[in-house]
């Protein structure tokens, strides 16, 4: 199974982002999109973000990973 997970990108270095969600950072490709910039929430999946998001919406995503990840309902 494949996921993409929100993140707010805090650095960019030329084509790459450097982003976090809940103190976690890790470094995405930005080639498969344009125009973003720090502060912007995108969507990464497997290395790359893949599209700009709506902060309300990113939000709300986090917010439904959370609950799952408290109720303890991870991969099997």
């Amino acid at each position: 199974m494949c996921l993409g997970v929100p993140m707010q990108i805090i650095a960019i270095d030329g084509d790459v982002a450097r982003c976090e969600v809940d103190g976690v950072q890790r470094d995405a490709s930005l080639m498969m999109i344009e125009d973003v910039a720090i502060g912007d929430f995108v969507l990464i999946h497997a290395g790359f973000a893949i599209a700009r998001l709506d902060p309300v919406q990113a939000e709300e995503t986090l917010a439904a990973f959370r609950a799952v990840l408290d109720q303890g309902e991870g991969p099997p």
